[in-house]
């Protein structure tokens, strides 16, 4: 229901909310203004266990098809030039996350992790052009028979100061399950083949190991 690495903020927030309650009820006698302050404890301890939610998807798995690692919306569309790993172009598309969506991180395919690099850096807002080079990232390539390598990028925002990343190299990567994890919202890029065949527009939601992202061209 929830997912793991929100445990030990889940539970500090819970005894920091109760320990509020028991001062208020011990120190605070005006009742609107006990009212007030319950409703803000408890807004805070409601949203935390809401970021953290860690709901169930059933991915349909599929080694032509690449499902959105995460929840959120489609920014980018377009051909780059991809050159921590490729060094050739490849076909971008960009979920951003607001700190409201789901954070769970998921494997757009599965396949053999052949690649996966953290890189320190800056917390730029997702949305910068140069975040995907200069925010704090990690890089994982995924590679199967049939689709071949997809690289998906993790991307640490203005308030995501903690990305987790699951993914080891020669580890076997289950398509739609469970990869990482970005704290408070920011955004995943994959890089995919040229004659991949892109299933989704700009500004479309999407979720995380159930929406197909794109699928290969025969």
């Amino acid at each position: 229901m929830f997912h793991k690495e929100g445990h030990k903020i889940i539970f500090t927030t819970f005894i920091f909310v109760v320990a509020c309650f028991l001062l208020i009820d011990n120190f605070i006698h005006e009742i609107w203004l006990q009212n007030t302050i319950y409703f803000l404890l408890l807004g805070f301890l409601i949203l935390i266990l809401q970021f953290f939610r860690n709901p169930k998807r059933k991915t349909v798995l599929n080694d032509t098809q690449v499902v959105s690692p995460v929840d959120g919306k489609v920014v980018v569309i377009e051909e780059v030039f991809e050159k921590e790993y490729f060094n050739d172009k490849r076909l971008q598309v960009s979920v951003f996350m607001s700190p409201l969506n789901v954070h769970v991180t998921r494997y757009p395919i599965g396949g053999n992790v052949v690649f996966s690099k953290y890189h320190p850096g800056k917390y730029l807002v997702a949305w910068h052009p140069k975040a995907s080079e200069e925010n704090e990232r990690t890089t994982v390539v995924v590679e199967n028979q049939t689709y071949g390598k997809v690289l998906y990028r993790q991307i640490a925002g203005a308030l995501a100061k903690r990305i987790v990343n699951y993914a080891k190299i020669n580890n076997q990567a289950i398509q739609g399950s469970d990869s990482g994890f970005i704290k408070f919202g920011s955004r995943v890029d994959l890089f995919l083949p040229l004659n991949t065949n892109i299933k989704v527009q700009l500004n479309q939601k999407v979720r995380g190991g159930e929406s197909i992202i794109a699928e290969i061209n025969d």
